[in-house]
């Protein structure tokens, strides 16, 4: 059985009593980085055989997980934070093990983005994940331009090192749109800063931003009469 196990995105008690019990009974645990997750499981008082399944070898290590799962093995899937298969690796894990037919069970977790959009104060019945913005600024601008032409809430994650080009761009596609960015959710310096592209921009040129992001742009209202 694969059983894909969410971990904290920050804060190490946000690990669920099933996550821990699902991580000390597998017989393997495949981890993105096996040095980072070496530190939570050493945290949790967990020793497990390691594998690694990052983004470069994941399609190689399909096939051997599979097999063993295969062979009777439970193996536990985790990632650096968050859930696997969200802007992490783990989809085609998960894929080549449904179509083999084995079976495949997900625990419910900490994830980034989901916490981000409830904390923004923005409309949340319905929205849209685009994961990590694209680094070539022509990509961007135009996934930014469809966001704001949205009428549901946009998420993306973002790298602090790029988060005030992204901003600037919004102050052209979308300069009156509400804004909310999340910074290191659940972290001791957790933080969400809401303002328009503008306001924000001017905030993080004079305060340069570190950790892990995640950018909200509401939609786009509704004309009267619509």
């Amino acid at each position: 059985m694969l059983v894909v196990v969410p971990t904290p995105i920050g804060n190490r008690q946000d690990i669920t009593l099933r996550a821990l019990e699902s991580l000390k009974s597998a017989d393997l645990i495949a981890a993105e980085d096996t040095r980072h997750s070496g530190l939570l499981l050493q945290h949790l008082g967990i020793k497990k055989p390691f594998l690694s399944l990052h983004g470069h070898n994941e399609s190689s290590r399909c096939s051997e997980v599979a097999e063993r799962i295969a062979g009777g093995a439970t193996v536990a899937l985790i990632t650096d934070a968050g859930t696997p298969g969200i802007s992490d690796p783990g989809r085609r894990l998960v894929e080549t093990c449904v179509a083999r037919s084995l079976l495949v069970t997900v625990l419910p977790g900490p994830c980034a983005a989901v916490t981000a959009l409830v904390g923004s104060g923005f409309p949340c019945d319905r929205f849209f994940f685009g994961g990590f913005l694209p680094v070539k600024s022509g990509r961007r601008h135009r996934e930014l331009s469809e966001a704001a032409a949205r009428s549901e809430t946009s998420v993306f994650y973002e790298s602090p090192h790029r988060l005030t080009k992204t901003l600037a761009a919004l102050t052209e596609v979308a300069p009156t749109r509400k804004l909310c960015v999340a910074r290191e959710l659940t972290k001791t310096f957790e933080e969400y800063r809401r303002g328009t592209a503008a306001e924000l921009l001017a905030h993080y040129e004079a305060h340069p931003p570190k950790g892990e992001i995640t950018l909200l742009i509401a939609g786009a209202e509704t004309e009267p009469g619509e």
